[in-house]
C-alpha cells in the first residue's frame, strides 16, 4: 500500500495550482508533479474546507459527519435485516434456511451488505461463503438421488411400506439403511396404502397443576376438610371397569364415587359431583387431593372445583406415598373383592364394588383409627357431639 503523500507537500502544490498562469489546467500540475488528478481535485477541496472559502464544515466535523452518515446506513440496512427476517421466520410450514435467505437480502438490488445481514442474524461470513460456493452439498445430493429411486419405487408399489422400499433400492445398488428410507419416507408421507397415516396429535394443554397442600399429612379435625381421590381399574370378562372414589379423612368414609368403562375426565367430574351432593354441597373450603393425572387437570374439573369455592390439590409425579391414604383404601378393595373370584360382566363387578363399599367398608368395618368404629357410626357421634355442643 502507497504512503500517504506528505502535508506539506500536498500545500505545495494546492499553492502552485492556485498562482499557476492563464491556460495551465489542473491536469497539466498534477502531470508535473506525478500526481493523479482525481486526487489534486481532492487536495483542493479539502483545502478549501480548510481555509473556509466555501460554506463548509472543518475537516473534523467532516469527519464526524462522514461517520454518521455512515452508522446511519448501517442501521438502516440492520433494520431492513429484522424486518425481513421476522416476516421470513414467521412463515408457518416453511424450512428455515438462513443461508439462502443470506443470499436474498445481498441481491444488487437490495443494497444490503453481507456483513452486515451475517452480524444481524449471527451467522459466520466464512460459512456462507462456503455455502454460497457450494450451496448444495454432496451429502443433499445423494439424498436427492436417493428420495427420487423411493419415490418412484413407491409409485410403482403402492402397497409397499418402507421396508420393502429398501429392499428395492438395495437390490439396484443402494447402500442405505432402513432407518434412513423410514425418514425420507416419513418426511414425505409415503406411506403404504394400506397402512395409517402418521398424523401429529393435537392434544389441547390440561389445566396447571396445584401444589401439594397437604405433604402427606392425611388428617382432618372437621369433615369436609380434606377429601382424598383416586383412579383404578379392574378387570372383567367383558373388559376393564374403571372406578373413581372419593374419601373424606375425617371419616374415611368414601363420600363419591364414580364406575364407568373408560378413565376419562368425566368420570374424575361425576365422583366430585356426588360427593358434594351428599355432603349436601356445605364443600366450601375443601381441600380435594388427588395425584396429577390427566383427569383431574381437565378444565371441566377445575370449572367444578371453582364454582363449589375448593381448593385443589395435588401430589408429586410418580410418588404414590403423596396419596398413600387413598391407595390404602384401593388395596382393601382388591383383597375384599376383585381377588375373592373372576368377573365374568363389567355389570357383576359393578355391583359387587358398590355391594362392598356401601355394605361391608361403611357400615361394618371397624377401624382403629376411628375408635374400633365403622366410617357410618363415628359420623353419627360426632355429628351429635357437635350438634349438642352447640
Amino acid at each position: 500500500m502507497p504512503k500517504p503523500y506528505p502535508r506539506e507537500f500536498r500545500e505545495d502544490v494546492v499553492r502552485v495550482v492556485r498562482n499557476r498562469e492563464p491556460g495551465v489546467t489542473i491536469e497539466q500540475v498534477a502531470s508535473d508533479f506525478g500526481v493523479h488528478p482525481m486526487t489534486l481535485q481532492k487536495w483542493l477541496r479539502a483545502a478549501d474546507v480548510e481555509a473556509s472559502t466555501k460554506p463548509d464544515l472543518s475537516s473534523g466535523a467532516a469527519a464526524e459527519l462522514r461517520e454518521l452518515k455512515r452508522q446511519n446506513r448501517l442501521l438502516e440496512q440492520e433494520n431492513e435485516v429484522l424486518r425481513r427476517a421476522a416476516a421470513y421466520l414467521s412463515q408457518a410450514n416453511l424450512p428455515k434456511r438462513l443461508y439462502p435467505f443470506v443470499r436474498e437480502l445481498a441481491a444488487p438490488d437490495a443494497r444490503i451488505r453481507v456483513a452486515v445481514a451475517c452480524r444481524v442474524l449471527k451467522l459466520h461470513r466464512q460459512h456462507y461463503y462456503a455455502w454460497l460456493a457450494q450451496s448444495v452439498t454432496d451429502a443433499e445430493l445423494d439424498e436427492a438421488y436417493l428420495a427420487n429411486a423411493l419415490f418412484e419405487a413407491h409409485r410403482e408399489d403402492p402397497e409397499f411400506g418402507y421396508r420393502l422400499l429398501h429392499d428395492e433400492i438395495t437390490a439396484t445398488g443402494y447402500t442405505v439403511s432402513e432407518r434412513t428410507v423410514w425418514k425420507i419416507c416419513s418426511d414425505n408421507e409415503w406411506w403404504c396404502v394400506f397402512g395409517t397415516k402418521h398424523r401429529p396429535r393435537k392434544a389441547r394443554p390440561a389445566a396447571p397443576a396445584h401444589e401439594d397442600l397437604v405433604r402427606r399429612e392425611f388428617t382432618a379435625t372437621k369433615p369436609n376438610q380434606l377429601w382424598l381421590s383416586d383412579i383404578s381399574e379392574h378387570p372383567a370378562g367383558e373388559g376393564k371397569v374403571y372406578l373413581c372414589a372419593v374419601k373424606d379423612t375425617w371419616s374415611n368414609r368414601v363420600v363419591g364415587y364414580s364406575i364407568a368403562d373408560r378413565m376419562t375426565s368425566q368420570l374424575a367430574l361425576d365422583a366430585l359431583e356426588s360427593a358434594a351432593a351428599r355432603r349436601d354441597r356445605h364443600v366450601a373450603g375443601c381441600t380435594p387431593h388427588s395425584d396429577r393425572g390427566g383427569q383431574f387437570r381437565s378444565k371441566k374439573l377445575q370449572q367444578a372445583l371453582w364454582r363449589h369455592h375448593m381448593r385443589g390439590s395435588m401430589g408429586q409425579v410418580g410418588s404414590a406415598g403423596d396419596n398413600a391414604a387413598m391407595e390404602s383404601f384401593f388395596s382393601l378393595l382388591q383383597r375384599n373383592v376383585l381377588d375373592r373370584r373372576r368377573w365374568a360382566t363389567r355389570e357383576e363387578l359393578r355391583i359387587a364394588i358398590v355391594t362392598w363399599i356401601e355394605r361391608t367398608y361403611h357400615r361394618r368395618r371397624r377401624q382403629t383409627r376411628l375408635g374400633r368404629l365403622t366410617p357410618t357410626e363415628y359420623e353419627t357421634i360426632m355429628s351429635h357431639t357437635a350438634s349438642q355442643a352447640a
